[in-house]
């Protein structure tokens, strides 16, 4: 067989295609970040009273366009996600976030410091309305990102955090327009009241489709769990088969967001790597290890239990390099699953293909999908190299790090240019990334999928 036999990707794949993707939604945030301030140079405007208080509400109109695009990039729409993976554009919601409140912060702070009387007393039974709702949305949004920054050390459980956090959003994102429609000193025209309100009706229709059509979507294609696999290493895999439509459009190496015995409507979901690929049919595998919050509950979930689907996501796919003359891997703990997703479909293709996989544990008790990995390699022109950092005695594998010597003494000279695709914690994928750059492995040639979302 040839190379790349079997090998089909969507025509939307191709890097051309993608790149294009890409730059045409950062085009469009750009235009729909500009849009606020372009309708504020339309018709007439209120007298500048000094620099401070005009650059004090470009911050607040700046705030709020960047709050108001924090819904789509949350919003799980896969024409947006596609070219960057979901996780690249939650990176971006989190740091926009902190951006977006930055600018707040500074809107309140400049009229706090210099224009102090139009602030008004701050006793929400005595000041205006329109205040009070400003000083709400600020409220809000300082609670909605230091809950989701430091949530691990707040002990928040994530199904908890889910609720805070959109309905901190919601309450947030609703105060701010009520101050910005209510103050009105920029705002007074009819085409300026008419997108605020325009931004607010979107506001209102993603909210419909991602909390109501997408949950009646799942309700009407719901999914059985029909195996529970232990596959060492404390991870379980939940294979589960469709009693509706299957995924549409699913490629190795994708996630998807996975509710068990819970209602789509209930926020208690968890996003989870399809561990197997489409070449194998239309069921879907799980493969969970018990780290925290619902994880402990789901491994132990007994066949027939209900299940409900919500994907697939993400680009950490080999179907995204069809062209590539070979493929690095490198995993770190339960790191391994979309690896295992993505050498499924390369092996169901007969790829003939070198791949080299670095897979890195702390122990060999924690080495999960050993025996699959082994049976893989005697039929894939793959090398596994097994790395632990604490080593039993008479082990013949690699310990330590994942490091440029042990990545030098396992490459071929002309894998540079190969994709090469990491997964795991993000300590270890941080050097492993500074290590393929100190060999020379260009920037764009590495794929890291981000190992914890939230």
């Amino acid at each position: 067989m040839s190379k790349d036999a079997g090998t089909h990707p969507h025509a939307a794949d191709r890097p051309v295609l993608v790149r294009l993707h890409a730059l045409a939604l950062i085009a469009l945030a750009a235009a729909a970040l500009a849009l606020p301030f372009m309708m504020l140079m339309r018709g007439a405007r209120p007298p500048s009273i000094d620099l401070a208080w005009d650059f004090s509400v470009g911050l607040g109109f700046g705030a709020l366009g960047l709050i108001a695009l924090q819904f789509a990039l949350t919003g799980r729409l896969r024409w947006l996600t596609h070219p960057f993976g979901a996780d690249i554009v939650y990176l971006a919601h989190r740091y926009l976030s902190w951006a977006a409140l930055g600018l707040m912060l500074g809107h309140f702070g400049i009229f706090y410091i210099w224009h102090q009387p139009a602030l008004g007393v701050l006793n929400p039974l005595q000041a205006p309305w329109e205040l009070t709702a400003g000083r709400l949305a600020l409220l809000c949004f300082i609670v909605l990102v230091l809950t989701s920054q430091f949530r691990k050390w707040l002990h928040l459980p994530f199904e908890h955090w889910r609720v805070i956090h959109l309905s901190l959003a919601i309450i947030g994102f609703a105060a701010a327009i009520a101050h910005v429609l209510g103050v009105g000193r920029f705002t007074a025209d009819t085409d300026k009241r008419l997108l605020w309100l325009g931004v607010t009706a979107g506001w209102l229709l993603l909210l419909a489709w991602t909390r109501l059509v997408v949950p009646w979507l799942q309700t009407r294609n719901p999914w059985r769990v029909v195996a529970n696999r232990d596959e060492g290493g404390g991870v379980h895999t939940l294979e589960l088969a469709p009693e509706g439509r299957g995924l549409t459009r699913w490629k190795p190496g994708q996630f998807a967001w996975l509710a068990i015995d819970r209602s789509p409507w209930s926020l208690k979901e968890h996003p989870f790597t399809i561990s197997t690929a489409p070449d194998r049919g239309g069921n879907l595998s799980f493969s969970i290890k018990p780290l925290g919050d619902d994880t402990r509950r789901l491994i132990h979930t007994a066949p027939g239990t209900r299940a409900y689907v919500h994907g697939p996501f993400g680009a950490f796919s080999v179907d995204r390099e069809a062209d590539a003359p070979g493929f690095v891997m490198i995993a770190g703990g339960v790191g391994i699953t979309p690896i295992i997703s993505n050498l499924h479909a390369l092996l169901e293709r007969g790829d003939t293909r070198p791949i080299v996989l670095f897979y890195a544990n702390s122990q060999e008790e924690d080495i999960a999908f050993r025996a699959e990995l082994e049976d893989i390699r005697d039929s894939l022109d793959l090398t596994l190299v097994l790395v632990l950092e604490d080593p039993p005695e008479g082990w013949q594998g690699e310990s330590g790090y994942i490091d440029d010597a042990l990545l030098s003494r396992h490459l071929p000279a002309d894998s540079r240019d190969w994709p090469h695709l990491l997964c795991g914690p993000a300590p270890m994928t941080e050097a492993v990334t500074k290590a393929l750059r100190d060999l020379g492995v260009a920037p764009h040639r590495i794929d890291s999928e981000i190992f914890d979302l939230v």
